[in-house]
């Protein structure tokens, strides 16, 4: 699947973020969530947070802006397991 460019330095905004503290730990957690969800395999927040080292809450959001045009495009699927476990996975990119 083809990786589109890291997303530019202002791609992430709200009230708490601070660019000088935030925005390369976010540019790499990005990258991490991105570059291990691109060979197209299901995986849930627990197992994308212990290959890439960032938490779970952060693995949601960043799977969230992949979704976005400065993310990427990815197509995130998300397929129910059990008990309210989930599983994703890049489909993709949108058009």
């Amino acid at each position: 699947m083809k990786m589109s460019p890291q997303p530019e330095l202002n791609f992430f905004q709200g009230e708490t973020f601070e660019p000088a503290r935030d925005g390369a730990r976010l540019n790499r957690q990005l990258d991490a969530v991105r570059k291990l969800m691109s060979d197209g395999k299901w995986r849930t927040l627990e197992q994308i947070s212990e290959a890439t080292g960032a938490p779970q809450a952060s693995v949601s959001a960043r799977l969230r802006d992949s979704r976005t045009v400065r993310g990427g495009s990815f197509i995130v699927e998300r397929r129910y397991v059990s008990r309210g476990l989930h599983e994703y996975r890049f489909a993709g990119h949108q058009n």
